[in-house]
């Protein structure tokens, strides 16, 4: 009798939750285009910056702490989602960022 009580509570822990998320009206979205990761044993921490050009420093804009799990799920979710996008649009090529050399954006004068 208690096998058969364990299993349809395992049953019942495997079928999908749906989660009704409410996104408030006044949430600003936040533009990052660079993230510090830090961690102890029981959190991982990343916040979230912008970096401009030429500038020699960078803002963070939103910190987010979460536990080793959750940061572990997130990655997963983001690994689908890009296995996705590069499916649907082909592969986001990689290149080194260098934070030394000056990186021009926009109009660059000719040199003579």
């Amino acid at each position: 009798m208690e096998k058969s009580s364990n299993k349809s509570f395992q049953a019942q822990a495997r079928r999908p939750v749906q989660l009704n998320v409410e996104i408030s009206p006044e949430l600003e979205a936040i533009y990052s285009n660079f993230v510090m990761l830090t961690h102890s044993p029981s959190e991982l921490v990343l916040d979230f910056a912008r970096l401009l050009p030429r500038a020699p420093k960078a803002r963070v804009h939103a910190r987010i702490i979460m536990t080793p799990l959750n940061a572990k799920l997130l990655y997963k979710a983001l690994e689908e989602n890009l296995a996705k996008f590069e499916e649907r649009f082909g592969e986001i090529k990689l290149t080194e960022p260098s934070f030394e050399e000056p990186r021009p954006m926009g109009f660059v004068p000719p040199q003579d």
